[in-house]
């Protein structure tokens, strides 16, 4: 089998749960850079990564790297690149997206203009013909170009892995799938224990807790552009790697898992959500306020993502919405809260410093995810108590 070098991206801040994903997946990480994690696999890592990986944001095969001053440097460099290896003489191949942080060259359109032209006259050497019809599968290209290298990637996941399928509603600022999977994952929350997000909106943390806590593989009821290249990895493979993400689910009895929104047409597109992605029948949806946020449960875990200002609320009602999430917290002494918000005077309000917090950039918005720990339950009695 061949061995590729696979580019992951993931939201920056959260490089180091994508590289334990890949470990766990079973593959070696060999770098980790700001936003991006690097491994090598063969064609059955490719099918597997794009179904399996909860927090990534697409899968890339490195096609190659080199360094580019100035745009006839640029277009030297992709043509050397062996794009007759991956792309076929009637594939659709174009550069879907460039992206420069501290280099001479930094116009994203004339980059892949000049990497067009370039990929065509290496193709034109290749094949040795002059037109391409381009009337076959789709081979999107992705560059990136940091202080003058430029890494150039086969896109083998087509719509960003956030996109799992099942978020065909959505709430006006919704946290993507893949970076709630990852805040997830940065709390000891397990399928034992509760969870409530009481700004619920359209489900997503409820969902792709539901989802872990069953083994659900997120890619498992979507389609990759790669899955079509046959050259690269057999359709068989990929009929492997689907099986096998339907092999390992293991639906629980019974979960804990509540969502709560003051909207009910909210409450309504999260059961839709959930119901299409399997797990509404694990997960318990109600029109709830903040200033209700209660339960008789006790060690449970609190994950949510509250408007902080940007586009839900203005700032005025700020402080006495996190004035609210910090009293009803409080009277939950036994639970854990985490809270991702770019809102400043959040610990403020809340009235207690987090224990934790970390910058992770949702998009370009700066953000942090504070944790507040609470009590670990004692020893033989850490089930849902």
């Amino acid at each position: 089998m061949r061995k590729y070098e696979f580019i992951v991206p993931c939201h920056f801040g959260l490089e180091a749960v994508l590289k334990r994903e890949i470990i766990d997946l079973g593959y070696d990480v060999t770098s980790v850079e700001d936003g991006r994690v690097t491994f090598f696999g063969d064609e059955e890592a490719l099918a597997r990564a794009n179904i399996g990986l909860r927090t990534a944001e697409r899968i890339l095969i490195k096609l190659g790297t080199f360094k580019a001053e100035t745009f006839e440097e640029l277009f030297q460099g992709t043509k050397a690149l062996p794009l007759d290896e991956y792309i076929p003489k009637n594939g659709r191949f174009w550069v879907t997206k460039a992206s420069s942080v501290k280099s001479k060259l930094f116009s994203p359109s004339d980059i892949q203009s000049i990497m067009k032209k370039a990929m065509v006259e290496c193709m034109k050497e290749k094949y040795h013909i002059e037109w391409f019809p381009e009337d076959g599968d789709d081979y999107p290209i992705r560059v990136f170009i940091m202080k003058d290298m430029v890494t150039v990637g086969l896109d083998t996941s087509g719509d960003s892995l956030h996109k799992r399928g099942y978020r065909k509603l959505t709430a006006k600022a919704p946290i993507a799938e893949n970076l709630a999977s990852a805040l997830l994952m940065l709390t000891p929350w397990n399928k034992d224990r509760i969870l409530i997000d009481p700004f619920c909106g359209s489900g997503t943390f409820c969902i792709e807790a539901a989802m872990m806590a069953c083994n659900m593989a997120p890619g498992m009821n979507r389609q990759f552009p790669a899955s079509k290249w046959s050259h690269i990895a057999a359709k068989s493979v990929w009929d492997d790697a689907y099986e096998e993400a339907k092999e390992d689910v293991d639906m629980p009895q019974s979960l804990n898992i509540q969502g709560y929104d003051l909207d009910p047409k909210m409450v309504k597109i999260a059961r839709e959500n959930a119901k299409l992605a399997g797990v509404d029948h694990l997960i318990h949806f109600q029109e709830r306020d903040i200033k209700d946020l209660a339960s008789p449960k006790k060690y449970g875990f609190i994950v949510t993502n509250p408007p902080y200002g940007e586009r839900l609320e203005e700032k005025e009602a700020l402080p006495e919405l996190y004035s609210t999430i910090g009293e009803r917290f409080k009277n939950m002494d036994t639970w854990s809260m985490y809270l991702i918000s770019s809102y400043q005077d959040c610990e403020k309000y809340i009235g207690r410093k987090a224990d934790k917090n970390r910058k992770i950039y949702n998009g370009m918005l700066k953000t942090y995810f504070y944790q507040f720990m609470g009590p670990k339950p004692p020893k033989g009695d850490r089930k849902d108590v």
